[in-house]
């Protein structure tokens, strides 16, 4: 079977793809192409994740189909959730729940510095969600603003769990394709070791870019794997001074280079920023002695 091409997908009426009608595309990757669509009998909007009809090989439809069973087994508020899977013809297909507010790269604007009180409360989801699949031995290793969905109502949903299931180690060659992840490859991530730290690196960077409005290294895949590998960050209150000195260690803990100097679990970090943001916590000392919640539902019950 083939996929038709973007000028088709774009039609008003679209086209019927098993149980759903897709309209346009929201994003093509190497791999497998992501469409809008709706289920043709309850009418409820989705996204649907369709392997690109060039990369079905065997190998390709058993990773495609590995991803997800692995994303489906995932319970949690904020990962986002798979609703069903098929295969049409010899194209196997994912669909998901619809994000009506797109991504976080659509809706943080580059370039603007934001206090902690804006970040914190995408921060501490993206840690519930990051500290679940830790606690399930799984490693994301893509954790990036395109990755970050929000729903209609602006909850936060970790997505895309294809390359947590890549077993070969990363190289030069396989950040090339992506200047977008080699901004948040952790170190040991470059050098072939992820780990459950590579995550909080990668959460590191985002938090970084968002207080500073700047990403700390720039340049070419190349140039940002040496920047991680050998040099030190710019200090984030170089940049803004008025960002607290106990908010910038925090930060500068988590892109370490050596992820056992790092936080012991990405919670922890999401916890140091909190503690920092008189807006969640006007009192610190309640939060340590455990009087006060944390806002969002934490990922442990769903251990």
């Amino acid at each position: 079977m083939t996929i038709p091409d973007k000028s088709l997908a774009r039609q008003d009426h679209g086209f019927q793809f098993g149980n759903y009608r897709l309209f346009h595309i929201v994003r093509r990757g190497t791999t497998s192409t992501i469409y809008l669509g709706e289920h043709i009998h309850l009418g409820y909007k989705v996204v649907v994740k369709v392997l690109n009809n060039w990369m079905a090989s065997d190998e390709q439809i058993r990773k495609f189909c590995a991803e997800a069973r692995l994303h489906a087994s995932m319970r949690h508020p904020n990962i986002v959730r798979v609703l069903d899977f098929g295969v049409k013809g010899n194209i196997p297909f994912m669909v998901m729940d619809y994000a009506a507010n797109g991504t976080l790269q659509d809706s943080i604007e580059p370039g603007v510095p934001l206090p902690l009180s804006a970040i914190v409360p995408f921060m501490v989801s993206i840690a519930n969600a990051l500290q679940y699949i830790h606690n399930h031995n799984i490693i994301h290793r893509d954790v990036k603003p395109q990755n970050i969905l929000l729903s209609l109502s602006k909850e936060v949903w970790l997505s895309d769990f294809g390359i947590a299931l890549a077993l070969q180690p990363w190289n030069a060659h396989h950040l090339q394709e992506s200047v977008g992840t080699a901004l948040y490859a952790a170190p040991e991530q470059i050098e072939g070791r992820p780990s459950k730290m590579s995550d909080q690196y990668a959460l590191g960077v985002l938090v970084y870019t968002w207080l500073c409005g700047q990403t700390p290294f720039s340049g070419s895949s190349v140039q940002l794997c040496k920047q991680h590998l050998y040099q030190d960050p710019i200090p984030l209150r170089a940049i803004v001074p008025a960002i607290a000195e106990c908010v910038e260690k925090a930060v500068l803990k988590a892109l370490a280079k050596d992820p056992y100097q790092r936080f012991a679990n990405v919670q922890d970090f999401a916890y140091a920023l909190m503690i920092a943001d008189d807006d969640y916590y006007p009192n610190p000392t309640l939060f340590m002695q455990g009087t006060l919640n944390m806002p969002q539902q934490s990922s442990i019950p769903y251990s």
